[in-house]
């Protein structure tokens, strides 16, 4: 099966990280993709344009670089991107995350050999060294398991998700949601009737640390959140009650102070 990889860069990666990605998406996989689609999100860094001619030599027209002019969000790029992407099969990462080298093998195996639209797996997460997990984002395996999950918290691991690009733009592709464009993107595809299913390892590892934690606090991020919630109710797919319930929790764990914070993230994936 023949399938796309879908990135998109902006300028405040860190040029290391991202050619650490690409290493991990071709260099290292037991099946390559047949082509990778790099949206370049607004202009970027020469460090950033160095590495990016460095893996044109490499790839030749496997690589297929799509430049913005400005800077759309990652829920705009991402959509320009998909639209370019020449197979129905789409696997998505950031550029920052590292794919583990069975991550294509295994999930395409899934694909060949199950009626499902959409499959992601659990992710690890590292703060220097990728060697040393310090955590897992364990994410459920059936498709209504993933569905009850999914009326609480995300029930894909975005950095490891391979999708088909015609059940993603059904359900109306990516759409601005500030934080939660993809969270937003599997509710509609559920609603759609696009089959789930989530691998029981991890596939890919990822960086974090405390700026991340940040980005996911504070009063602007809350209102965010129930902005995406409200948005869910009027979907049909949670109820009012669901809804209060929902943004009660997540309202007291982006306001407390952040040693909170961690504990109640480090609870949840366990």
């Amino acid at each position: 099966m023949k399938f796309s990889v879908l990135l998109s860069i902006y300028h405040k990666e860190k040029p290391d990280y991202f050619d650490r990605c690409m290493r991990s998406i071709w260099e290292e996989q037991s099946v390559q993709p047949d082509e990778i689609v790099l949206v370049q999100d607004g202009p970027l860094t020469e460090s950033l344009y160095h590495v990016i001619e460095k893996w044109k030599k490499v790839l030749h027209r496997s690589l297929v670089v799509i430049k913005l002019k400005e800077n759309a969000g990652l829920g705009k790029a991402l959509n320009i991107g998909l639209k370019q992407c020449r197979y129905d099969l789409v696997a998505r990462m950031d550029t920052d995350d590292i794919s583990l080298p069975d991550r294509f093998e295994t999930q395409l195996k899934m694909f060949e050999t199950n009626n499902i639209d959409i499959c992601s797996a659990w992710v690890g997460e590292f703060h220097d060294n990728e060697s040393e997990i310090v955590s897992y984002r364990k994410v459920p395996q059936n498709h209504n398991e993933i569905i009850h999950f999914a009326k609480k918290r995300n029930p894909i691991n975005h950095p490891a998700v391979m999708y088909k690009k015609s059940k993603v733009l059904e359900a109306g592709g990516y759409k601005t949601m500030t934080g939660f464009e993809d969270y937003y993107l599997w509710a509609r595809m559920i609603l759609s009737g696009a089959r789930f299913y989530n691998i029981q390892k991890p596939l890919v590892n990822m960086q974090t640390g405390e700026s991340q934690l940040q980005r996911r606090r504070g009063i602007s991020y809350a209102k965010d959140e129930i902005r995406f919630q409200r948005r869910l109710v009027m979907l049909k797919f949670i109820t009012y009650r669901e809804f209060l319930s929902n943004i009660s929790l997540r309202f007291i764990a982006r306001t407390v102070p952040s040693s909170i914070t961690k504990f109640i993230y480090s609870y949840l994936r366990r």
